[in-house]
């Protein structure tokens, strides 16, 4: 196993993935790769999460006027930038993906023949996975690469 592609997604349990793909990929000596996929503008603004990994960009009121896409770009690379700050590792690639959340991990992995993709499940269950769907899922049909899947489902409080 040289090469880790880690999804995040903008969610509280992304520190959890991270982390744990991190600790997986240094146990292995591999190289790792942060991945955030741009989803729609509305996914952003409606986030009231706290900062994660130490990033508050897509919380703040200007996340609501960011509806062009070079700007949410330009947020989910910072997001990515703090994320490998947060994991003390300056060698992490980070990549911004587009379109279809599934779609782009799986090109991404092809395109950098990546060893292992780690990636979060929020559980969704009922009519939210049918409307929703499962990007973790679809992953796992459509990839012979080996998915390590942590389960993410957030608490509430």
């Amino acid at each position: 196993m040289k090469k880790i592609l880690i999804a995040l997604d903008y969610n509280p349990t992304a520190e959890k993935i991270a982390e744990t793909g991190y600790e997986l990929a240094k146990a292995m000596n591999a190289e790792v790769i942060l991945l955030h996929v741009v989803a729609e503008p509305t996914y952003y603004s409606n986030l009231d999460y706290s900062p994660i990994m130490g990033y508050t960009g897509f919380s703040s009121p200007d996340m609501l006027l960011l509806v062009d896409d070079t700007e949410i770009k330009k947020a989910s690379l910072d997001f990515l930038e703090q994320s490998k700050k947060h994991l003390g590792d300056d060698q992490i690639t980070t990549i911004v993906g587009e379109g279809d959340c599934a779609d782009a991990v799986l090109k991404v992995a092809n395109d950098l023949k990546v060893d292992i993709i780690v990636m979060g499940t929020h559980s969704r269950r009922g009519l939210d996975k049918i409307l929703m769907g499962s990007i973790s899922e679809k992953v796992l049909h459509h990839t012979d690469v080996p998915l390590f899947i942590i389960p993410s489902k957030h608490e509430k409080k």
